[in-house]
């Protein structure tokens, strides 16, 4: 494979296209930032002064919210506002963990829907599914649904989601194995985790509120019998292909198929099996792929 990384490089641009956190202000519960807030959500927050209180540092969750409970039940009426406006999309009914830190306390959940408002860290796991055969190495992919809210139609891995509030990554990979592709618990559990990449980029929904997407994605392989098929168990995918590993680099390499993040998980796979060759080329792109989270 070529040595040119710009083909590969575009994807984590894409994904790292907010050099600076300008224009967003901090978001702090019992003094520790966890996220930055747009303009617009901004001046929502300032018509709930019971709740949000601001200062030099930023807004802060009020300090009589002393519980992750309190915490959560505030976030959670604001959501319901900020939705009713406009400002972002109807509420997923699925809670993310907020934290000051990665490995730090959950100090509140928030609907995943307005997580990127509120420029919170969030969670994944992708997996990769990997197939070794005589003729060589291939990788289960995903078509996406048609009617997915974000890249409708693109190529994805054959497991990918989000970590829920109360979940790990591990617990998560079982239960989206078992909910996207029908993966046998005890199958799903054999994967490997190879890697941490992260990313923050603008997050930009026509008609809503402007936000900062900050993700952090947890990578596994998973080695798959031939003979096991995967098969869609929830609308999320439309169907899984067999590709050979040379057809998905190249794929990621000349198009844009594959949905935005799922090209880091795929950077990554190349670089540990040395289709992108080493180099100085090959430590920018492995450097890109952790930007912060």
């Amino acid at each position: 494979m070529t040595d040119d990384i710009a083909p590969f490089w575009r994807h984590i641009a894409r994904c790292n296209d907010l050099p600076s956190p300008a224009g967003f202000e901090p978001f702090l519960i019992g003094g520790r930032q966890v996220g930055w807030v747009g303009p617009e959500v901004l001046r929502a927050l300032t018509f709930r002064p019971a709740d949000f209180h601001f200062d030099a540092r930023g807004v802060s969750l009020a300090r009589r919210l002393r519980t992750p409970h309190a915490r959560s039940r505030a976030l959670e009426a604001v959501v319901t506002d900020l939705a009713r406006a406009g400002l972002i999309p109807r509420p997923r009914e699925e809670l993310y963990d907020v934290r000051a830190d990665p490995d730090g306390p959950s100090l509140a959940t928030l609907d995943r829907c307005a997580v990127p408002a509120f420029g919170i860290r969030a969670e994944g796991v992708h997996v990769n599914g990997l197939v070794r055969r005589g003729d060589g190495l291939f990788l289960w992919v995903a078509v996406r649904a048609a009617d997915k809210s974000v890249e409708p139609g693109k190529l994805d891995h054959i497991v990918a989601g989000g970590i829920p509030a109360g979940l790990g990554p591990d617990e998560t990979l079982v239960k989206e194995a078992a909910e996207e592709a029908s993966i046998p618990p005890a199958l799903a559990a054999t994967a490997r985790k190879v890697a941490r990449i992260s990313y923050v980029m603008a997050w930009d929904i026509p008609g809503c509120a402007r936000g900062m997407r900050r993700d952090t994605l947890h990578v596994y392989d998973l080695d798959l019998p031939e003979g096991f098929v995967p098969r869609p168990n929830d609308n999320e995918v439309a169907r899984f292909e067999l590709w050979p590993i040379e057809e998905v680099a190249r794929a990621v390499r000349e198009t844009d198929r594959f949905k935005f993040n799922v090209t880091l998980v795929l950077i990554d796979l190349f670089l540990r099996l040395g289709l992108i060759p080493p180099g100085r080329g090959a430590e920018r792109l492995r450097a890109g792929l952790d930007q912060g989270g």
